[in-house]
């Protein structure tokens, strides 16, 4: 088997290896320059394909006629997509006659789309994965080869999940990439009744809420924590950035959301139950923990944030 694949990020270089280790020749990769206000936190899967003396293309869109040509070229049996970011068109498919396949961060049907990983944590839920699925020309739709899923823990965080992620990604592409190789491979169709789908998150989307119960902002929280860009509240102190968090309860406390009512720990009231700030900042302070912020920041119980 001959294939192009496209590729970024941690499981970009994670899928990219996993071809080679299961003797499937890598014809070229075409992936995305490094953004220059991206955190990096990943190694280079582009550096990689280099040393392997593999032909690299960055172009800005894939789907335009002269990159198409240059697809078409390299006669592929096959397409990988491994955290590529851009739509691949149906133009680019045809190539290899639907023997396309895409590397996605959720048991699909559910949350297809982008930043799976993110709207996992912010539901809650206690288990995600990842799946391997045949690309079609909607997003996240086709037909799912295998998955491989890992349990979610109340304080996990996208960069805590990232490990199990890479495990769970190495074991589905081991058992699943023979298969696909020597055309073996079944095929099993998605169930449009469990189907859900999220688009990108902005930083602004990080806003908290205080009305909303504790364990929705602690989600909230641990869903965009580093790398991404942090949960916030806007108030008089300034910007209050929540880095880590535990919920205390969910019971009812009579008090206004919002409202600081212990130092140490140092606590905030919500719409139900009340969050304990475990590391956060105020505007330049630097990051540190819940009561320190409080202690060095002067911050008194009934204040709002």
């Amino acid at each position: 088997m001959k294939v192009v694949v496209f590729g970024y990020n941690i499981l970009g270089l994670m899928g990219f290896k996993k071809l080679l280790e299961n003797d499937i020749e890598i014809l070229a990769l075409v992936t995305h320059e490094d953004d220059p206000d991206e955190k990096i936190y990943f190694d280079s899967v582009a550096d990689f394909a280099k040393s392997k003396n593999i032909q690299v293309f960055t172009p800005k869109s894939p789907n335009t006629d002269e990159f198409i040509d240059i697809l078409k070229s390299f006669k592929p049996d096959a397409i990988f997509s491994f955290y590529y970011r851009n739509m691949i068109s149906q133009k680019i498919l045809d190539i290899v006659n639907g023997n396309a396949y895409n590397l996605h961060g959720s048991l699909l049907p559910k949350f297809r789309g982008r930043c799976p990983v993110n709207w996992a944590l912010l539901f809650g839920e206690t288990e995600t994965g990842v799946t391997l699925h045949k690309m079609v020309k909607k997003a996240d739709k086709g037909d799912i080869v295998d998955q491989e899923g890992f349990p979610v823990l109340i304080n996990d965080t996208a960069k805590t999940l990232q490990p199990k992620m890479e495990k769970a990604a190495a074991i589905l592409l081991d058992r699943t990439l023979p298969l696909l190789r020597d055309g073996k491979a079944t095929f099993t169709v998605q169930n449009e009744d469990n189907a859900s789908y999220f688009g990108g998150r902005k930083p602004e989307d990080g806003i908290i809420d205080w009305n909303k119960t504790a364990i929705e902002i602690h989600n909230l929280i641990r869903a965009v924590a580093d790398p991404f860009p942090g949960a916030y509240s806007e108030s008089s102190l300034g910007k209050l950035i929540i880095w880590s968090s535990k919920f205390i309860d969910e019971t009812g406390c009579g008090e206004v959301p919002g409202i600081i009512t212990s130092l140490s720990p140092m606590q905030i009231s919500t719409g139900k139950g009340r969050l304990e700030i475990i590391n956060a900042q105020l505007n330049d302070s630097g990051i540190m923990s819940g009561n320190d912020l409080a202690e060095k920041l002067s911050l008194s119980v009934g204040t709002k944030v």
